[in-house]
Order: structure tokens, then sequence, then C-alpha cells
């Protein structure tokens, strides 16, 4: 009997160290998490204290838009069409079907009131961004002067705008010709070549052609232009 008693105490002790030790290392590991939580948020606050808040630049964007859109777009404008065509390498007409397009497939395009309720960016001043990019080969840094747009929204302008014109005119305007399009380039040439004096058209495709393009004597364009002449029978052979 009494050796059943030394037995039970002796399994009670041993329990009781048992719970002890794994007290201990509870307090221990929660010491260390506490340990760990403090030093990361001491971490953050550091962090938050060094980090530089990025200078926000006014760029008066409504005031360039409103100036934009007195240069090229509005009736009397400052600059004639043959300016819009030079700087935009395209008719105004033309401008103004491909903004209406792409502003129908990506609503980012509209002008519209940010999360402060500032009114945002104007198609026109988007679209132009892109275009000087892609026309002029021109950096942002260098749009951001003339558009009045961060770096950032002038890039993301810049791939939506070729996403959205990918989508919208490959399979017009971007495939292969077939010889339905060049009868009607051609049809349209004519039509061109018979506003013109018979000497005029034929010096202006004989010799006077873009010079990168006469090689040898060989040259597509003079000889579209000579074919056009001939079925038209402003010329002789």
């Amino acid at each position: 009997m009494s050796n059943l008693r030394r037995l039970l105490e002796r399994q009670e002790r041993e329990e009781e160290e048992i719970r002890r030790r794994r007290a201990e290392e509870d307090q221990e590991a929660d010491e260390e998490e506490d340990e760990m939580l403090v030093a990361f948020a001491m971490l953050n606050e550091s962090r938050q204290h060094h980090r530089r808040r990025a200078h926000n630049v006014d760029r008066r964007r409504q005031s360039r838009g409103k100036n934009l859109m007195e240069d090229y777009f509005i009736p009397n404008s400052l600059y004639p069409v043959s300016k819009f065509r030079e700087r935009y390498r395209m008719q105004p007409h033309l401008f103004q079907k491909i903004m209406h397009d792409i502003c129908n497939y990506d609503t980012y395009f509209i002008q519209k009131n940010d999360a402060c309720g500032v009114l945002g960016l104007l198609p026109e001043q988007k679209l132009t961004a892109a275009l000087r990019m892609l026309a002029y080969g021109a950096s942002a840094e260098q749009v951001d002067e003339i558009a009045r747009m961060g770096k950032s929204t002038i890039l993301e302008c810049l791939v939506r705008f070729c996403d959205a014109v990918e989508n919208l005119y490959t399979r017009e305007y971007l495939r292969r010709p077939s010889p339905r399009d060049l009868q009607r380039l051609l049809q349209k040439a004519e039509t061109r070549v018979e506003e013109l004096p018979n000497s005029l058209a034929r010096r202006l495709w004989e010799s006077k052609g873009p010079k990168k393009y006469n090689s040898g004597g060989r040259s597509f364009i003079r000889h579209l232009g000579l074919a056009c002449l001939l079925r038209s029978g402003r010329i002789s052979k």
C-alpha cells in the first residue's frame, strides 16, 4: 500500500514538473512574440519617418487643356488645319473619329472627376500625349511639357491607346491589302492626277518623287503614279 502511495506521489510530481516547464516555455514564447512585434513596429515607424513623400507638381492641367482646345480643336482655332496635319500627322476629322471610337472602347479616356472631385484630363490631352510619343518618338518627359501630364499617366495613355487601336482597327486597317483595296487606291490616285496639268503631272511622278523611294529608277510610288497617268489617258506611253 505504501509503495502504491509513493508511486502516485511521484507521478503527481512528474506531472507538476511537466506543467511547470510547459508554462515556462509558453511564457518565453509569448515574450519572444512581443519582442518581435515591438521590433517590427519600431522598424516600420523608422521607415515611415525616413520615407520622403513625392513632391506634387501642380501642372495646371485644366488651363493647359483649355489652351489645347483653343489651339487646335475649336472653330476658328489658333492654328490652321495645315498645322494640325503637320503636328498630329492626320487630318482633324480623322483625329475626331479615332477619339470617338477609343472613348467608346475604353472609358479611361473620357474626362471624369478624380477621387478628390477635381475634373480630370480631356480626351484630347490624353490622345495628344500618346500621338506625340508615337509621331515624334518623344519621351514622357518631353510630352509632359506639352500636355502637362505626369510620366506615369502619359505612359498609361500610350499603352491603352495602342491596345485600343489594335483591337479596334486591326481587322479593317492593319491587315494585308487585297486586290480590291489596290484597285480603290488606283482609282483614288487617278482622280487626284486628273486635277493636275499634263506637264506638271508627268514631271511630278518622273523626277519629283521622294528621293528615299527613287533607288535606281525603280520606285514603286513613281511607277504607281505613271500607271495612274496612263490609265487616265493624261500621258501616252
